[in-house]
């Protein structure tokens, strides 16, 4: 076996060069969001992937952010720094480029340029950051703020290159929940990103990952380092099992990914999507092959939410709440339920709606509703991907 045609030979470590072949947008015109259909051709790489697992992007830093701290720095950008972790020097513009997360500066960087600057304004604004009463001021403060900007802002604050440097972390690869399946695509996989794109402290920020993705990844030349990263997040092994799927917005992707596997797979069992966003016309990502899975049977439920179609925003949890006799049936008659998508917000309503619909449907308490949702957990009959 060729070292090529090795899955083990590429890894989170060692990431194979990957060719992205399709950038599609899935919004329609009007969308508030830019939500992008990316395919990456794994071929040649041996690598091999399951519906439920994601993969790991290595992104690089935009040119123009990198350009604007080597000349903050008063560098020529072929310095040569040695970055966290690296055995080897390499020139610094290489390193802000390809090596070091330019954004989420820490106290330490206030600390630091606190103790540099010459204008006592600048230097008593910042200490007064770094007052113990001041900690819901300083989150906001670096929350609004990269690397870049306290060089800006703070010119008086002068670093070394290898000073600089030092006090910037690795740049972590970014993971996708895969939105295809093998059975279906085995050479390639499908992902489905958000191009992050916002202003803060009067300037354009951006998603490292998704816009490296979007703008800065010419089709089918430059290369992608990537690696799969396998996961417990699965469709149930039991074909004949019911599959209960909730995931809006691009929580939607493991869910493409599980439905094109389980009718790749002749699977029995039915399967019911909970799928949202903020406006149908815009924002039904993969509208035509739902539409096309629930008229074929596939899909034996699609249900909707969409947050900005009415005066009061409707969410998937609602619609679980509207359901929830069926829901239920489903449950006992031994359904798989999922989640996919956002953490903070989206995962524990779903989670809060879930008990409630156990406690009223199942005549239990507060305590009963929590061992019934305990022990799905404990028979993998509920699982979560969220971030």
């Amino acid at each position: 076996m060729s070292a090529a045609a090795d899955p083990s030979h590429f890894h989170k470590d060692n990431p194979f060069p990957a060719r992205i072949t399709e950038n599609r947008l899935l919004n329609r015109t009007g969308s508030n969001k830019e939500t992008r259909h990316f395919v990456v051709s794994l071929a040649g790489s041996g690598l091999h992937y399951e519906a439920g697992d994601s993969l790991g992007v290595y992104p690089t830093n935009r040119p123009s952010e990198v350009e604007e701290i080597i000349t903050l720095l008063g560098a020529r950008g072929d310095e040569p720094v040695l970055p966290a972790r690296a055995t080897d020097p390499m020139p610094l513009r290489a390193a802000l480029t390809q090596g070091l997360d330019l954004d989420l500066p820490t106290r330490k960087m206030v600390e630091v340029v606190a103790g540099k600057v010459a204008d006592p304004a600048h230097r008593q604004r910042l200490s007064a950051l770094l007052q113990p009463e001041a900690a819901a001021e300083l989150e906001q403060f670096l929350h609004q703020r990269s690397f870049v900007d306290f060089l800006a802002e703070f010119p008086t604050a002068r670093f070394a290159p290898q000073e600089f440097v030092g006090l910037l972390r690795r740049l972590m690869p970014r993971l996708y929940s895969i939105a295809s399946s093998p059975k279906v695509h085995p050479d390639a996989v499908h992902l489905t990103v958000v191009a992050v794109r916002y202003r803060t402290n009067d300037r354009d920020r951006v998603g490292v990952c998704s816009t490296f993705l979007s703008d800065r990844v010419e089709l089918n030349e430059d290369p992608v380092p990537v690696f799969v990263h396998h996961s417990h997040f699965r469709p149930p092994e039991d074909g004949r099992r019911d599959c209960i799927m909730v995931g809006p917005g691009t929580g939607i992707a493991p869910f493409r990914a599980f439905v094109q596997d389980r009718v790749a797979a002749g699977a029995t069992g039915r399967n019911w999507v909970f799928y949202g966003d903020q406006q149908r016309a815009t924002d039904f990502l993969y509208e035509d092959e739902w539409l096309a899975y629930a008229a074929k049977g596939q899909v034996a439920r699609l249900d909707l939410a969409w947050s900005r179609d009415q005066e009061h925003k409707v969410y998937v949890q609602d619609r679980m709440r509207e359901h929830a006799a069926e829901l239920w049936a489903w449950l006992q008659g031994g359904a798989h339920f999922y989640v996919c998508g956002d953490a903070k917000r989206m995962a524990k309503d779903v989670d809060l709606a879930l008990h409630e619909i156990v406690a009223q449907q199942g005549g239990m308490d507060t305590a009963a509703a929590a061992a019934y949702i305990k022990q799905l957990k404990k028979e993998k009959r509920y699982q979560r991907d969220v971030y």
